[in-house]
């Protein structure tokens, strides 16, 4: 591995509790419920897990009003039969504008509740998180153009968040681009994925609403194709699956290029933010690095 790879894929797993804690701050559940959604459904590990409707229309909601099979294909990794009515439903409860604002609002009220308003490093992570967004350009980029869209809170923390999401965003997008590329579906992916973190199977990919029907059949095209076997990624299936991760670095080189020396700088600090968010049950500490999910 490249130092260049080597620093955007450390730099994406230091920020991802720092970004991803939008799916789990109380705060925003509390807020979408205010709206009409259900409340979070469970609490697993301490952390209270998001409802589905909420979750998908309001990280959706960034891009507008879209149908359900624009967000299937934007998530990627979601089975579009959970995906299309959850959406469709949720539509008609709430609309994007105020989603976005209840996600934004309680996305900063949980870093606030955790981290301080001002916690330690947080100017000189804004600067460098502005060098490394600059000049990411949003073409055959989505999640990341959605994200770009909605423009800087003005409080300096939920900045620095927004930006951190728009790293997390832009190389979701190129994890998409670069697995379909590989002739693999959500389901297939998925499945490799659980394998390749060393997960148990079937245990992150059930987040994803895919029905047992639909991995019984995604693994045996995977042991068809002689990438699984025996719940085990073959030599070939890890060569494939770490080809997937090789490219999405590569995609994201120009965020390492941006930062250069200073690269260290940011994945200390941020790194900091995620662990106290992680112990504070704002995000689920047994996780790895989300895949774009």
């Amino acid at each position: 591995m490249t130092d260049n790879a080597r620093q955007t894929r450390t730099l994406a797993k230091a920020i991802e509790a720092f970004a991803g804690q939008v799916y789990f701050a109380p705060e925003c559940h509390e807020k979408y419920a205010a709206l009409g959604f259900g409340p979070s459904p469970a609490t697993r590990d301490g952390v209270a897990q998001p409802d589905g409707v909420a979750y998908m229309c309001s990280r959706s909601g960034q891009m507008g009003q879209v149908s359900g099979e624009v967000v299937a294909a934007a998530f990627g990794v979601f089975n579009p039969a959970a995906v299309v009515p959850a959406v469709t439903h949720g539509w008609t409860i709430a609309d994007p504008a105020a989603l976005c604002q209840a996600r934004t609002e309680g996305a900063i009220a949980q870093l606030h509740r955790v981290l301080g308003a001002t916690p330690d490093g947080l100017d000189r992570a804004l600067d460098l998180l502005r060098r490394a967004t600059g000049n990411l350009a949003p073409a055959g980029r989505p999640m990341y153009a959605a994200v770009l869209a909605q423009g800087l809170p003005g409080d300096p923390l939920g900045d620095a968040w927004r930006l951190a999401d728009r790293l997390r965003e832009y190389r979701g997008d190129a994890h998409i681009a670069a697995w379909t590329s590989a002739s693999l579906d959500g389901a297939e992916v998925g499945l490799l994925t659980e394998l390749y973190w060393g997960l148990e199977p079937r245990t992150y990919i059930r987040s994803r609403a895919w029905s047992t029907d639909d991995l019984d059949a995604a693994s045996d095209r995977l042991a068809t194709r002689g990438l699984v076997a025996e719940d085990a990624l073959t030599p070939r299936g890890h060569e494939i699956r770490e080809a997937i991760e090789t490219s999405t670095d590569k995609a994201c080189s120009p965020i390492a290029d941006a930062l250069g020396d200073d690269a260290d700088d940011l994945i200390t600090i941020v790194r900091s933010w995620s662990n106290a968010i992680r112990a504070a049950h704002g995000y689920p500490g047994s996780w790895p690095v989300a895949d774009g999910k």
